[in-house]
């Protein structure tokens, strides 16, 4: 049985790594940054701010900073924007035409000081550059206050970055569906501590993810991003998955992380979601939300440092039926009470304020108290026990709020005492600059860059191999190719020919992206949604490629697919969760092999969703293919004895 745990080698290089990462990335240069100056002193021992004093114990440095911050410092903690990069990795400027204010003005008159970093990551050395000027500015206010930059996923190789983004220069993995096929906690263990590092190296101390939602509504568009629809596996994983991004204690070089997207986004109701008005229903026709808690246990007994709850209102329970985050059973009674989690609350993104994303207009998701002005929405998510506003910058509400009496100072003291001490836990006011020149060395270099790789070759899952087809051995100049869904230079590079038809050809191979029904709008039809089964005119296009040729397909599933017709009419079949098409090929010509096994059930159709409960999972009639389903290659050396074989089964 050949092992797939970390080789001493390997482990060697990562702490070398590590150790390059630790002692290089975090700058002292301080002849390029200028510390602030301080005029107030209270610290024993030195001529600056307690705050300032790194030999003080954090409570003692979280309280003196509250002590000497305005409302209007206060407000600015609590609100999370969204951060875009300049021209050159220069400070965005914002303006009119963008539809966004400047990171000056945000940093400097907002007094804001976290934010989510948007865009593509293509020149590390350039971001951490960017990342210091941000610092820079935040160190030239009153206080000096650091930034915490947060973000979404970026490692996964992904055609859908409505709710990520491309890999771009950090190596790339499988999807999460991808290390759920693989049930291996310590691939996710060492994908979450080498994802840190490559975070680290350009600021990056916020992981918004894990997303931990369980998917047992087939529909939903946010699969993609979950551990699949096994509870008990998500909680394995997540983890895993937390402990290797902030370590076994959070700290300097730690990335904190935000859990979500509470109590589990999973139950959707007719798959829809609730960034959308017609998606607001969270559903539990099986009384089954206990099994969609299981994953937040585990996350907050692992540690789980922040908590997002989901835009949705929850239909059919005990609780009342608004926003999640507008919800104070929900986040106060269940979360904190019952559930004993003590740590930051920070809302989904967008729920005072309407906006425009990608050109498309979308109301403040405010489902159930959309009659509410923003100031009332803003008194009910501090009411229902939220610590700090997802994507909106409007912390003149808040003030506004204190100033009437509708909500006490005390009560953003409280919020605003966790969200400082994160960025003391995190080293942020004693060292909050990195080095450009490290960061181009440690993101994705070329061990982090290999391991990414084998994980996406290893993550694919084998359902249907008719004769043994797969691996193709033996295939030449000669051999004829009908391709669909990828570049045919990728073959071609392999000095392996392509033919336009399929009659042509002495094998076919497909790439097909999961079924969905396209939807209108710029972030909108980036939700890949709607029916799970290909058109009618599909599948006859489909089978008519099936009829010619012997045909490999590979499913793009990000998320399940009701697809018997391809199941029937292929020769073999894969699944694959963020793969590149090199990948796919390698598996097709055994130069690597699938391991992976289904996160979910594959529904034989739609209507089988449809008479299914939102909640419930493994409810769907008579799937394809069911969870935990993969097969392996055959072992052609079985009996043969002479130790030359070159691709063997894995048991």
């Amino acid at each position: 049985m050949e092992s797939r745990s970390m080789s001493g080698q390997g482990l060697s290089v990562l702490l070398i790594i590590s150790t390059w990462l630790l002692g290089g990335v975090y700058s002292t240069a301080s002849h390029v940054y200028r510390q602030p100056h301080f005029s107030r002193a209270t610290s024993e021992d030195s001529a600056i701010p307690a705050y300032r004093n790194a030999s003080l114990c954090i409570n003692d440095r979280v309280e003196d900073l509250i002590g000497r911050m305005t409302l209007e410092e206060k407000a600015g903690q609590m609100f999370h924007a969204m951060l875009f990069m300049g021209p050159n990795g220069t400070l965005d400027e914002g303006g009119e035409d963008s539809g966004r204010n400047s990171t000056d003005f945000m940093i400097g008159d907002q007094l804001l000081t976290h934010f989510n970093l948007v865009g593509d990551i293509l020149d590390a050395a350039e971001v951490a550059e960017f990342y210091n000027r941000v610092q820079q500015r935040a160190q030239e206010t009153r206080l000096g206050i650091p930034v915490t930059l947060s973000s979404d996923p970026r490692h996964h190789f992904t055609e859908n970055i409505g709710t990520g983004f491309d890999a771009g220069r950090f190596s790339q993995w499988p999807e999460t569906l991808g290390f759920a096929a693989l049930r291996d906690a310590d691939l996710v263990k060492k994908f979450a501590e080498i994802a840190r590092e490559e975070y680290l190296a350009v600021g990056l101390r916020a992981a918004l993810h894990p997303q931990v939602d369980v998917s047992t509504e087939p529909r939903w568009a946010r699969i993609s991003g979950t551990f699949g629809e096994d509870a008990q596996l998500t909680a394995e994983l997540l983890t895993a998955y937390i402990k290797g991004f902030q370590g076994d204690k959070l700290g300097p070089y730690s990335v904190t992380t935000v859990t979500k997207h509470f109590p589990g986004g999973g139950p959707m109701e007719n798959g829809e979601d609730s960034h959308f008005v017609y998606g607001k229903n969270e559903t539990y026709p099986g009384n089954n939300l206990e099994y969609h808690l299981i994953p937040f246990k585990a996350a907050i007994a692992a540690g789980a440092r922040q908590i997002m709850p989901y835009y949705s209102r929850p239909i059919g329970t005990e609780y009342d039926p608004v926003g999640f985050s507008f919800n104070k059973g929900i986040v106060t009674d269940l979360l904190r009470d019952e559930l004993g989690f003590e740590g930051i609350v920070v809302t989904d993104w967008g729920l005072i304020t309407d906006t425009v994303i990608a050109g498309q207009y979308m109301p403040a998701r405010a489902w159930g108290v959309e009659t509410l002005t923003e100031l009332e929405r803003a008194a009910r998510i501090l009411d229902a026990g939220c610590d700090q506003f997802g994507g909106e910058t409007r912390p003149e509400l808040i003030v506004q709020l204190v100033r009437e009496g509708v909500v006490s100072e005390d009560r953003l003291d409280i919020s605003v005492r966790k969200l400082l001490r994160e960025k003391f836990v995190l080293g942020l006011f004693d060292n909050p600059f990195v080095d450009p020149e490290a960061a181009a060395r440690v993101v994705g270099n070329e061990y982090f860059v290999r391991l990414g790789n084998d994980a996406q070759r290893r993550a694919y899952t084998l359902l249907k191999n008719t004769d043994d087809i797969l691996p193709l051995r033996n295939v030449g100049a000669e051999t004829k190719f009908y391709i669909e869904g990828f570049n045919a230079t990728f073959l071609q590079n392999r000095n392996l020919t392509v033919v336009t038809a399929p009659a042509d050809a002495d094998y076919a191979l497909l790439r097909l992206a999961a079924p969905y029904e396209p939807r209108p709008g710029g972030f909108e039809s980036s939700f890949h949604a709607g029916s799970l089964e290909f058109s009618a005119e599909e599948r006859g296009r489909q089978a008519v490629v099936y009829a010619a040729v012997p045909t490999i397909v590979d499913m793009m599933l990000d998320r399940p697919a009701a697809v018997p017709g391809v199941a029937e009419g292929a020769a073999a079949m894969l699944a694959s969760f963020g793969s590149s098409s090199e990948a796919f090929l390698d598996v097709v010509l055994g130069l690597a092999e699938p391991e992976g096994k289904l996160p979910y059930d594959l529904p034989r159709s739609n209507a089988a969703v449809e008479a299914g409960m939102e909640d419930v999972p493994f409810d769907t009639r008579d799937p394809v293919f069911k969870f935990g389903h993969g097969l392996r290659y055959a072992d052609r050396c079985a009996g043969a004895g002479d130790g030359n074989c070159l691709v063997g089964r894995r048991v």
